[in-house]
């Protein structure tokens, strides 16, 4: 079977598909919620198109209240299972082109979840359709599922497998090729300050609000910060030459003596602190240094000790690393304060399959001056490299690149953990840049061509 040719010959389709899909802004808006759209409209509308395709298509389709649904195939008291996600993490700023635009430039498709996960959840979409097209046998049904809030609280997936039944095996199109079979675990921790009004200072300076980032998962390329102060030329010279010393984009202006101090960083995923630029800690290394009044020195200086130039956890006490996994990494990816109500922090840390949570939880406990209010933990995932799953999908890699299918772990987190028998399989192909969560994220059309013709005989040899 010339799985590519089958590809090629749907290829403008394909391509106009995946630019519709794209176009739908699938974002978490909580203001929009409604019956049947639990993660509001956009979401909706993703699940919704993405089943209504299924549907024409021929594949039997079911909608589980708007929190997530599936399209199948096949027949067999065993399932293999495609866990898809429709949300996109926010746009962000920067971008050279409408993030949800879908616009083609030098064979690419730039918009927000081209890679992540639209893009792949379109390529395993037309590999599913082209194994039914072709009419080729199937013992197992094949199930694509389709989440709806992987980006942020995976309340998509609780919901789906409190009412359906869990497929044997299956991959998810999140993230690498060749294979992953070891995902770290994952926590997301809510720290508030301990905020007391009572405490004055004489300082002139006084921070009023200070706001960072947009999600856990993410390193915010934005800070903001209001201050008061009686000298704000003084301050606004400072922050330049601050900009100026080490090279950030920012700004400085002052209207009835509030000053607004700005930072612009470089987005990366949370699982990746160290490929992006926290403006959120940018900032706060600049204020650090300022003589400001008790409760906003402290809140910044806080940070600045226990969070900046530090992405490993060594300052917290939690640095881990093993054989299977690598290096646990911390993202501090939220950061909100206002001088009237309160101070949070988001922190995002990825820890190996072998790390311990409640040394974790201690670590972040030592943070003085703040409570650990709450901690959400993601368990790690991994599956033995002699597994059937694993051996079937080195065999399909293998044939389709020529290249031999390496067994890697990610800090990232996909819905294969979700399975007993789940692995992360592709789109991204060695060697190619991690542009997820980042502004004018992209996906090659080739590549996404090829990674189809490999989901294709994937979904085949796993089913037949």
């Amino acid at each position: 079977m010339d799985w590519m040719q089958e590809v090629l010959s749907r290829k403008e389709d394909f391509i106009k598909d995946t630019q519709e899909f794209l176009r739908i802004k699938s974002l978490l808006d909580k203001k929009t919620v409604k019956a049947g759209a639990p993660f509001g409209i956009g979401i909706n509308e993703a699940l919704t198109h993405m089943l209504e395709k299924g549907e024409k298509d021929g594949f039997i389709s079911k909608n589980l209240e708007g929190y997530a649904g599936h399209l199948e195939m096949g027949q067999g008291e065993d399932i293999v299972g495609i866990l898809c996600h429709v949300d996109v993490v926010p746009e962000g700023d920067g971008w050279s082109s409408d993030p949800f635009g879908a616009e083609i430039r030098d064979g690419k498709i730039f918009a927000r979840g081209a890679i992540d996960d639209k893009g792949p959840t379109m390529a395993a979409y037309y590999a599913m359709k082209i194994v039914k097209d072709l009419g080729l046998p199937l013992n197992k049904r094949v199930r694509m599922i389709l989440g709806t809030d992987e980006e942020s609280d995976w309340g998509c997936v609780d919901h789906y497998f409190k009412h359906e039944e869990m497929p044997a095996l299956g991959f998810a199109p999140d993230a690498d090729f060749p294979i992953i079979n070891a995902e770290k675990g994952i926590i997301d921790a809510k720290l508030t300050y301990f905020f007391d009004k009572a405490l004055s200072s004489k300082s002139e300076t006084k921070l009023l609000s200070f706001q960072s980032g947009r999600r856990f998962n993410m390193v915010p390329d934005y800070a903001e910060a209001l201050i008061r102060s009686d000298d704000a030329e003084g301050l606004t010279e400072k922050y330049s030459k601050y900009l100026n010393q080490y090279d950030i984009t920012g700004s400085a202006s002052e209207e009835n003596g509030v000053l607004t101090l700005k930072a612009e960083g470089v987005s990366a995923h949370g699982s990746l602190p160290q490929t992006g630029k926290n403006a959120g800690l940018l900032l706060s290394l600049f204020l650090a240094d300022e003589e400001l009044d008790h409760n906003g020195k402290l809140f910044i200086r806080q940070i600045v000790a226990f969070f900046s130039n530090d992405t490993s956890g060594e300052k917290l006490g939690i640095q881990y690393e093993d054989e299977v996994s690598g290096p646990l990494t911390v993202n501090l990816g939220i950061i909100s304060y206002d001088s009237e109500k309160s101070g949070e922090l988001g922190v995002n840390i990825r820890y190996p399959v072998t790390g311990d949570v409640e040394r974790i939880s201690e670590g972040l406990k030592s943070i003085t001056e703040f409570q650990l209010a709450s901690l959400s933990d993601s368990k790690p995932h991994y599956v033995e490299a002699e597994h059937e799953l694993i051996q079937i999908l080195k065999k399909v890699y293998e044939e389709q690149t020529g290249d031999r299918a390496e067994l890697i772990a990610i800090g990232g987190g996909t819905y294969a953990r979700s399975l007993k028998a789940g692995v992360a399989f592709g789109p991204m192909f060695p060697g190619r840049p991690d542009v997820a969560h980042q502004k004018d994220e992209y996906v090659i059309i080739d590549d996404l061509l090829k990674a189809t013709a490999i989901y294709a005989q994937a979904i085949y040899e796993l089913a037949k």
